[in-house]
């Protein structure tokens, strides 16, 4: 199972990117394929009112992230339970004192000696996809919050289908690709509790019939202290990650004003502030930052990571440029000294 999910998350980052790369290339023989990959990518102010065949409310972006916010909830706690009791960083007397709570009756005894057994090395990767999985969080949860209260789309704002599904696609496969290695373990993990679960209850109402089963231990503390241990890489990643989820809050912020004054004056205007003195499309800026340090946090040893920040960044410089060339179209004063996307590279 590993294997195989594995193999399809990089092909599909692959077959993503790619057509991206080659839309991007400026030769005038691939200039009516860089046309139809730019008109599924279009959105909001940068597709004609007109266009409106295969699209759907620029709205709909809450859809993203709503998804976004279920999976990666669902795939952070399972990782994180399963990291909990199969791999603890623990010291000895911790070990010890857990074991003694699963022979007075806690959940999965047999996780004290599997975890024993398991290496260190393979420890300490259980537990930093916990922690790339809840720097996702921080982001897609912000992100929601996001499209409800700070955007406030057009109703005739519009995108290509294909961009909603690809959305769709993106939010689904860019958490469980954080935490793709560990898919076989989850799943039997995941398969075993509830098992055990069904067992211990049917058991246990027979001969308890006027009690209740014994409540599910998961010590918060002890846990955040398995991820207080990791190495200084993921936190020099947690840095970088904040930097840029920081700065496309601000950058966020910014556009949001800026679509409340439009509503009222029916047209768009400069934006200014943060990091939009420098690049056109600073949000898009920081989420290259935003998945720059979850690679740098994964220990950049992971293929699937890298090809997953890969295509973030040819999606993004690809989306940028279009922006960009729609700011100077609009706006015969656009300040001249800003880039695109990188500071002072394009």
């Amino acid at each position: 199972m590993k294997f195989w999910l594995v193999g399809l998350l990089r092909a599909a980052w692959v077959a993503g990117t790619l057509p991206i790369i080659i839309a991007s290339i400026p030769s005038s023989r691939l200039r009516s394929f860089h046309e139809a990959l730019m008109g599924f990518a279009k959105r909001g102010k940068i597709m004609h009112s007109s266009s409106n065949k295969f699209t759907v409310p620029q709205r709909f972006f809450c859809h993203f992230y709503v998804v976004a916010v279920v999976w990666t909830t669902l795939l952070l706690c399972t990782t994180w339970l399963y990291a909990y009791k199969m791999a603890p960083l623990a010291s000895e007397p911790s070990l010890y004192s857990t074991f003694a709570s699963h022979s007075t009756g806690g959940s999965h005894i047999l996780s004290f000696h599997k975890s024993r057994l398991m290496p260190i090395k393979q420890r300490y990767g259980i537990w930093r996809s916990v922690f790339l999985l809840l720097l996702m969080e921080i982001q897609v949860l912000r992100r929601l919050i996001e499209t409800v209260y700070v955007f406030k789309y057009s109703p005739s704002a519009r995108m290509h289908i294909f961009g909603y599904l690809t959305g769709m696609f993106f939010y689904t496969a860019a958490p469980l690709s954080l935490c793709c290695n560990l898919a076989p373990e989850l799943f039997r993990f995941v398969a075993d509790l509830l098992v055990e679960f069904i067992v211990r209850g049917k058991s246990y109402s027979h001969s308890h019939s006027h009690s209740h089963m014994p409540a599910f231990e998961f010590d918060l503390l002890g846990s955040v202290n398995n991820l207080l241990k990791l190495r200084w890489l993921q936190w020099i990643g947690a840095a970088i990650f904040l930097w840029g989820w920081t700065h496309q809050r601000h950058c966020h912020a910014i556009l949001g004003s800026l679509r409340e004054q439009a509503e009222y004056n029916d047209e768009y205007v400069i934006p200014h502030g943060d990091w939009f003195e420098i690049v056109s499309s600073p949000h898009y800026l920081a989420e290259i930052v935003i998945y720059a340090g979850l690679l740098v946090a994964s220990g950049g040893t992971d293929l699937t990571i890298w090809l997953l920040f890969g295509f973030v960044v040819a999606n993004l410089v690809f989306a940028a440029a279009e922006t960009h060339r729609w700011y100077h179209r609009k706006f015969e004063n656009y300040p001249s000294n800003r880039y695109a996307i990188i500071p002072f590279v394009y």
